[in-house]
């Protein structure tokens, strides 16, 4: 009933903004005081007015934040896919089944921890990282080894060829562990959140693959840029014929660049396990949107595909709350094919020597 008491619990409220603190502040509108007292109706005027604008920059964050870790996700899908792509020009519609790949052995690593040392399970993602790369990435040197290898120059075929690849492991890992979505164990370091402003919650799993996505980025420019395998990667790349005249071996490049890139989503698998359901066709959801990346950045470069995969991710998180998530892709795709009408190489140009 004490005027000050009340509008100093106005007060205290407004300082603790959500929204739920709107809805019960608004709802004092409805008490006498409200049309009888003008201090009362200031203090709450201002008061809602407060939170408001504070929910709307929490929910600008929450965006924001929901929209790079969707663009984490889809860099770490498209990375291998630029560098296949930019090197040997093959059209790998398996890509997705190698990021379902990392996600299954990921499971697996987990298994064998609940198995082993159910006490230290909290551990088994970061212990799944070397296992996924290592699982997608024998996966890919095998395909390229038995069927690419023959169909290089064949654009079509080698598309058809990965094709029945990604049908096969669909099919091969439907047989072996069912079509079921799997149950992953969240550790510690990835479960729940920390409220930072408003309605604005800094949740851990997404933190993790944003985080994920910048080790990789990090780590994939340093093998291209700093090590031997990436000095022959680029060589061949900008001109294949005249680094096979000068020595490298070009065929043990394209195979060691392809478990190289098929490792890389084996580890978007590994990203996604604390975000997303894991089944058999999880890698058709990221195929397209992979290529739109790639084709958007431009072929067979890192950079373009880390600014294609913030444009793209940014775009579909911005758009879907307004007009829903088949439109925002629809509307993204016929942006990104008016844009290629004007520029068809893409965001950024890799160098070739001609």
């Amino acid at each position: 009933p004490e005027p000050a008491r009340r509008r100093a619990a106005i007060g205290a409220i407004a300082d603790a903004p959500s929204s739920a603190a709107r809805s019960r502040l608004a709802s004092l509108r409805t008490d006498p005081a409200y049309a009888a007292d003008p201090a009362f109706k200031a203090a709450l005027d201002a008061g809602i007015a407060r939170v408001e604008r504070a929910v709307t920059i929490g929910d600008g964050l929450a965006l924001s934040y929901n929209a790079l870790s969707f663009a984490s996700i889809l860099f770490m899908a498209a990375v291998g896919l630029a560098i296949i792509f930019g090197l040997m020009g093959v059209i790998n519609l398996a890509q997705g089944e190698l990021i379902m790949v990392g996600a299954y052995a990921a499971y697996g690593v987990q298994e064998a921890f609940r198995m082993v040392a159910p006490g230290l399970i909290d551990l088994y993602l970061v212990a799944a990282i070397p296992v996924a790369f290592l699982a997608s990435a024998g996966v890919g040197i095998v395909v390229e080894a038995l069927i690419l290898r023959h169909l290089y120059r064949r654009p079509l075929m080698s598309l058809l060829a990965t094709w029945a690849v990604s049908l096969f492991l669909i099919n091969l890992v439907r047989v072996v562990f069912g079509s079921q979505n799997l149950q992953f164990g969240m550790p510690s370091y990835v479960s729940g959140g920390v409220p930072l402003y408003a309605d604005f919650i800094v949740t851990w799993n997404r933190l993790f693959a944003i985080a994920f996505a910048a080790v990789t980025l990090a780590a994939t420019l340093l093998i291209l840029k700093r090590t031997p395998l990436g000095l022959d990667i680029r060589a061949v790349t900008q001109n294949r014929d005249m680094a096979g005249a000068l020595g490298i071996r070009t065929r043990r490049v394209d195979r060691l660049a392809f478990g190289f890139g098929s490792g890389l989503a084996g580890l978007a698998g590994v990203a996604l396990c604390p975000i997303y359901s894991v089944n058999p066709g999880m890698g058709a959801t990221f195929i397209v949107d992979s290529f739109m990346v790639v084709v958007l950045g431009g072929v067979g470069t890192v950079v373009g595909t880390v600014v294609a995969a913030l444009g793209i991710g940014g775009a579909n998180v911005l758009i879907e709350p307004f007009y829903g998530a088949v439109a925002a892709k629809v509307i993204v795709l016929v942006g990104i094919i008016v844009f290629l009408q004007r520029r068809p190489e893409g965001l950024f140009v890799a160098r070739r020597r001609r």
